[in-house]
């Protein structure tokens, strides 16, 4: 922490942030990372662990703190062997290919001076899928800043966490995921290599083991894993809620709507309707031609209030533009214009240059 003077001649304490990235073969993207954040933290630390290309020439131009750790399929072992090298108030991390965009970076810069240093977690909007015209189609909050004497430890070899604890605040702050490259398996190979160990998975990482099977096609496997994890009735509301979605694309991969559809109304058991349930739920009646059903669920995820501040993913586009989307296409089949017209203009409202809308727009003119 350091003391500053502003302009009105007050002293203020401003904390110290350390940056804390683990790394791997990112030459492509580690540059834009720390330029995007070079101007704001106060230290960057930069652990490798077995780069092959230029990543580490590139990490030293930002800093002297780079070390090198085995890889050892574990990636809690290397983010806690990176903040035990953070000597500063804070601890930021990121991954090489997040970036804090230009607004975004002067936001973190007005927090940093302005952050009350009893804070312990500071929880970041994670920006991780976009649309045709580059609009943020799928974020979440995420842990992203803690403080260091709090001695916060990450845990699970795969889809590592932090324990929330303490004071914890939300800042609509975002980081925004570049992924420039992909590592096929890697996740689904470390989960496999700890059964195969004979190491029992947590309920938590059976969730996620499960979607890694449902990515992969494996969607027997995936059923199974997604019952054991809600089964044992001990997962986060928000990984119940997003189990049940993913659970219910795979009954209906196998076409078992009745499973499917009893999964995604057994979502509301975890909290109160979410959009993306709304609109699984209307493309089922739509599949059906049960036009009003779908409608009726469409609608409703329009209504709904998006949560302001949720660890689980949202997909904004089903909290509107879809939805409208979606009725536009129902009320035309049932032969009401005029709703369809409403629903499209809607849509619109919120994606302007859309292509889907501005055919529906020609579509409506030329009846």
């Amino acid at each position: 922490m350091y003391i500053v003077a502003t302009k009105k001649g007050d002293i203020v304490f401003v904390v110290k942030i350390s940056l804390c990235l683990i790394v791997r073969d990112e030459e492509d993207s580690i540059g834009n990372c720390l330029e995007s954040v070079r101007n704001i933290v106060d230290e960057i630390v930069i652990v490798d662990t077995g780069s092959k290309d230029k990543t580490k020439e590139i990490a030293r131009n930002y800093t002297e703190k780079v070390y090198d750790f085995e890889w050892i399929d574990d990636f809690s072992k290397a983010r806690n062997y990176s903040f035990s090298k953070a000597t500063m108030d804070y601890i930021l991390w990121l991954d090489a290919d997040d970036v804090l965009l230009a607004e975004d970076a002067r936001k973190l810069k007005k927090l940093k001076e302005t952050m009350e240093t009893n804070i312990d977690i500071v929880m970041l909007e994670y920006n991780v899928g976009y649309d045709e015209n580059g609009k943020t189609s799928m974020s979440f909050f995420r842990e992203r800043i803690f403080r260091r004497t709090g001695e916060f430890k990450w845990h699970d070899p795969i889809h590592e966490y932090i324990e929330l604890e303490g004071n914890i605040v939300y800042v609509n702050i975002c980081v925004t995921h570049k992924k420039c490259h992909f590592s096929p398996g890697r996740n689904l190979m470390i989960f496999e290599k700890m059964i195969s160990e004979g190491k029992a998975l947590s309920p938590r990482n059976n969730f996620y083991y499960a979607r890694e099977l449902f990515y992969y096609n494996k969607i027997d496997e995936a059923i199974d894993y997604f019952q054991r994890f809600l089964n044992s009735e001990e997962g986060w509301s928000e990984n119940n809620i997003s189990a049940c979605e993913d659970l219910a694309k795979c009954y209906g991969v196998k076409k078992d709507t009745k499973n499917m559809v009893k999964t995604l109304y057994r979502s509301f058991e975890y909290g109160v309707p979410r959009a993306e349930i709304c609109c699984q739920l209307g493309n089922y009646y739509k599949e059906l031609a049960d036009l009003e059903k779908a409608i009726f669920w469409f609608d409703l995820a329009t209504k709904l209030k998006k949560p302001q501040y949720c660890s689980g993913f949202i997909s904004h586009d089903c909290w509107g533009y879809i939805p409208y989307m979606e009725m536009c296409v129902c009320y035309d089949k049932l032969g009401n214009i005029e709703e369809a017209i409403r629903c499209n203009e809607l849509a619109g409202e919120i994606k302007p240059n859309d292509s889907s809308v501005l055919y529906n727009k020609d579509y409506f003119k030329s009846l």
